[in-house]
């Protein structure tokens, strides 16, 4: 389990195709410090596995699924990545209960500017926006945010200067896809309701 809380900004130093998958390197000197064979690390939102771990770098493989599903399909060499590892039992859950499991993709649609933050518009899958509430948490490339508007087929994000600096969320452009987890919370609710209701009838 993740928090949403990115620990660093990495960048992807190789990609191997392996026909139905790939293998990607990834350098982040903070989540590598102790990491191990079997070792689980978000990279923009999406939980893999490490498979070699060597000074500052690592490596994972991301099976088709993975990359049908969320933007690490467009990942090239060069590429900057959020990099986060689970929270540890007993420490501060500092953002929301994130899985690292990536629920769809958006594309960033504006940026609105302002003098101490940035308001950031991001498409939003049909099928994800019941999930979606004003004042509700979502996570972006991994990064947990509060939703400030909710519409049919987008939501806006209030990013601070922190999250700017700190994240890919200062570097993606209006076009630019990514990683959306809706809240496991709502998704778990749905389903309960839904049992409920059928058991009912």
């Amino acid at each position: 389990m993740f928090t949403g809380i990115v620990e660093e900004l990495g960048e992807i130093t190789a990609v191997e195709n392996l026909g139905d998958s790939c293998r990607f390197r990834v350098r982040g000197p903070v989540v590598t410090e102790g990491a191990k064979h079997g070792d689980s690390i978000a990279v923009n939102g999406v939980c893999l596995t490490v498979v070699e771990h060597e000074g500052d770098e690592f490596t994972a493989d991301v099976m088709a699924e993975t990359l049908d599903r969320s933007s690490l399909g467009a990942i090239a060499v060069g590429s900057r990545v959020n990099l986060e590892r689970p929270t540890a039992v007993g420490s501060r859950l500092g953002g929301h209960i994130v899985q690292g499991h990536v629920d769809g993709t958006g594309r960033v649609l504006e940026r609105k500017p302002s003098e101490n933050w940035e308001i950031v518009k991001i498409s939003l899958p049909a099928d994800l926006s019941r999930y979606v509430v004003e004042k509700g948490s979502i996570t972006v490339d991994g990064i947990s945010l509060t939703v400030v508007d909710a519409g049919p087929d987008y939501f806006t994000i209030s990013l601070i200067p922190t999250t700017l600096a700190l994240t890919t969320l200062g570097l993606k452009q209006p076009g630019d896809p990514v990683n959306l987890e809706v809240d496991v919370v709502a998704k778990y609710v749905e389903r309960l309701l839904a049992s409920t209701q059928g058991a009912g009838r």
